[in-house]
């Protein structure tokens, strides 16, 4: 922390800002990052942020994504990532060093044992571009007492009230996002709002610096934010000068770059240029220079006696006192999201709140009904029933509702929220395109612009369901990423919903995501669960004993379970997909194989390696694809309220077979792994009990599936369809 300071201190006495660099441990090799970080110091870099490489980076532009992934498939990890600051210390590395990244894999590595192994390898802080604030005090107190800096994170969006309390956590500097955006953006142009941003740091930040980020390329930026900033953060455009650099040449391009930029590398040091629009803006309002001048100083021992309190102040920040809708269930759910989004959440959450409380806007949900062919039936499976012969099987017929699926039932709930809020676009993303021609539906019925991000794997998978989406008029960006399924389609989603929350509303299909993205979708999915027990009070005058649906990231199951969840004498089972088997790693079963930890803003049980680095996963169905699970099913699974066990591939299939040739009903492969468990589940049950299936979605979509995967499981399942 004292060097970082020191730094700073320095290049104030020499009128200039701190040079904030960063680079990726381990690109474009492992071998050459420590020339890198001394060619860095050659070039007069004050303070060094190098990046921990993360699978799943939301906050991230394509160039530090693609080198992250470089640096990964390069077997970066923290703990080479340690060793390489020690072996560049050892060879007369001085400036400081920050580690900069994503919050999951420090909490695989363990909290505590990577602050005292950072300080034993001659870190001096970090910056965690996805821990919520009230997490963060937590974290920098740990530091504090290491010795070590906690740098928060400002950006354009940041509420003022949100701000004083980050600025309070401050000992060092505080990061400045210049502009809503991800790393990388390259318009070429600095936002020219970002005046009056850093006037309010400096109002609340007690005389701690700022350094200024997201999208500084040029000498020209660097002297235009001077004017306004302690720091410059440069990062994306030394990545680029990495990526064109000779193998072996790397530190010497580093060096070069940088000198460019500080001007050492010119003789006559000329500052002479046109006054660039920053600087000009920053003049004519503050002609007297006040804008750096801070009412007040608060020391670190001041901060340090008030941790409780701050902590307090964060989490009603985060939280209406007349909320009742859970932020997290037990230790799961959250926001671990850039700090860019953080008040974008705060602002649906309020306007959900006022939705679900308005009955004027249930009154207009339901008026969507016939539309969405609302309630949808229950029927007995009397041939299913007699096939296992035990227990009553019935189908809750979601499958029935417009566009196929149950995802109709959340994309009308969301569009009318979205229309509350005043947005006018809607982007989505989707794995089997269920989701995605829900959400392409109701933007052609209510005349919004739509955009849906699918992996380029799902797209060639489900090219049927791609085609309906443009059929609607939606614009669909295949995602040729990472593993190319969900997961990267949510990847993408985020990082484009940051470019324009004033305009845009993200209809998330599943409930995983941060808060209050899993109430939402439960929300708008219960009517699954309430239609359904009172068709069984109709019907057979009881509940059922058995409640089954499939599991992916849980917006059928959290709908069809949460009516269910205060009827201890109801059982509620959960299918996952296992794939090629749970010991085989390749699966999606998350709850059944997975570790607690953060994707995607949420902490849940997911599917990581030892690291902390995102699994890939795989199953028959795409829409179960996925390597998390919404946070309320993983709290279910904590308290045994729901069991959850996995279908494999060839176990799903044998559910689509069965149920297309005893009931005429060809279900999705989603839907499938369902009705196997409830097939399993029916031959451990009395005759008199009733099973019900959430029947999410119908079988269309995977026909081709079926049959392209048919000649590898048919012989093991007994099928053959051939002329």
């Amino acid at each position: 922390m004292e060097n970082i300071k020191k730094s700073f201190t320095r290049c104030k006495a020499e009128k200039r800002p701190a040079l904030v660099t960063y680079v990726t441990a381990g690109f474009p090799t492992k071998e050459a990052t420590v020339d890198i970080l001394l060619g860095l110091q050659r070039g007069h870099a004050d303070v060094i942020e190098l990046g921990l490489p993360y699978s799943d980076p939301i906050a991230d532009g394509e160039t530090i994504t693609k080198a992250s992934m470089t640096a990964l498939s390069n077997g970066v990890t923290i703990e080479s990532t340690l060793q390489t600051v020690k072996d560049a210390r050892s060879r007369g590395l001085q400036i400081p060093v920050l580690f900069m990244g994503y919050y999951n894999p420090m909490l695989s590595y363990g909290e505590k044992r990577l602050l005292n192994d950072a300080k034993e390898a001659g870190v001096d802080g970090f910056i965690i571009v996805d821990l919520p604030p009230e997490e963060a005090v937590r974290l920098r107190n740990y530091c504090t007492k290491a010795g070590l800096s906690y740098i928060p994170l400002i950006s354009p969006a940041t509420s003022e009230s949100r701000m004083k309390l980050l600025c309070k956590i401050a000992d060092s500097f505080i990061y400045v996002v210049s502009r809503m955006s991800v790393t990388g953006d390259t318009t070429g142009t600095l936002n020219a709002d970002l005046p009056n941003l850093l006037e309010r740091v400096h109002t609340y930040s007690g005389g701690v610096p700022a350094a200024v980020g997201f999208g500084v390329q040029s000498r020209e930026h660097y002297l235009s934010i001077a004017s306004i900033a302690e720091g410059v953060v440069i990062g994306s455009q030394i990545i680029r000068e990495l990526s064109q650099a000779a193998p072996g040449k790397e530190g010497q391009a580093v060096e070069k770059y940088c000198r460019t930029i500080t001007g050492h590398g010119d003789s006559s040091n000329n500052l002479t240029r046109e006054v660039g629009i920053i600087e000009s803006l920053a003049e004519a309002r503050e002609p007297n220079g006040s804008l750096t001048q801070a009412d007040k100083v608060i020391t670190a021992a001041e901060t340090n006696g008030h941790t409780n309190n701050l902590v307090d102040q964060l989490e009603a920040l985060n939280a209406d006192p007349t909320d009742s809708l859970p932020m997290r269930f037990g230790e799961y759910g959250g926001q671990y999201v850039p700090e860019a989004l953080f008040d974008c959440l705060v602002e649906l959450d309020r306007g959900f709140q006022s939705a679900v409380n308005d009955p004027n806007f249930w009154e207009e949900f339901r008026s969507y009904y016939p539309y969405m062919g609302r309630p949808s039936p229950l029927q007995f499976a009397n041939r299913l029933t007699e096939h296992v012969g035990a227990g009553n099987i019935y189908m809750k017929r979601e499958d029935l509702l417009h566009t196929g699926s149950h995802k109709i039932n959340n994309a009308i709930g969301q569009i009318l929220l979205a229309r509350r809020l005043r947005k006018t676009e809607i982007i989505a993303e989707t794995g089997a395109g269920q989701h995605g021609v829900a959400t392409a539906t109701v933007c052609a019925k209510f005349g919004m612009g739509c955009t849906i991000y699918m992996g380029a794997e799902d797209v060639r998978r489900q090219s049927l369901n791609v085609f309906r989406m443009k059929l609607l008029g939606a614009k669909v960006v295949a995602v040729d990423a990472g593993s190319r399924t969900l997961r990267d389609a949510v990847n993408e989603c985020l990082r484009n919903w940051v470019k324009s929350l004033s305009t845009t509303h993200y209809i998330i299909g599943s409930a995983i995501g941060p808060h209050p993205f899993p109430t939402i979708v439960r929300t708008f999915q219960s009517v699954i669960g309430e239609e359904t027990k009172a068709q069984m009070l109709e019907l057979r005058g009881k509940l059922p004993d058995t409640v089954v649906a499939c599991v992916g990231g849980g917006s059928n199951a959290s709908g069809m379970f949460a009516p269910f969840i205060k009827d201890s004498t109801v059982k509620l089972l959960g299918v996952e997909a296992g794939g090629e088997g749970l010991d085989s790693m390749r699966h999606a079963a998350t709850l059944s194989g997975g570790t607690k930890g953060v994707l995607h803003g949420v902490k849940t049980y997911i599917l990581q390696d030892q690291h902390g680095q995102i699994s890939n996963t795989h199953s028959i169905s795409a829409g179960l694809d996925y390597p998390g699970v919404g946070p309320e099913l993983a709290s279910w699974k904590d308290s045994n309220r729901v069991s959850y066990i996995s279908a494999t591939d060839a176990e799903a299939l044998k559910g689509f077979k069965m149920l297309s040739e005893l009931e005429g009903v060809i279900p999705a492969l989603e839907t499938s792994h369902a009705v196997w468990g409830a097939m399993e589940r029916a031959k451990t049950i009395s005759k008199d009990e009733d099973i019900v299936i959430c029947l999410s979605g119908r079988g269309d979509k995977d026909v081709q599936t079926v049959a392209d995967e048919l000649p590898k499981f048919g012989p093991q399942i007994g099928w053959d369809l051939r002329f």
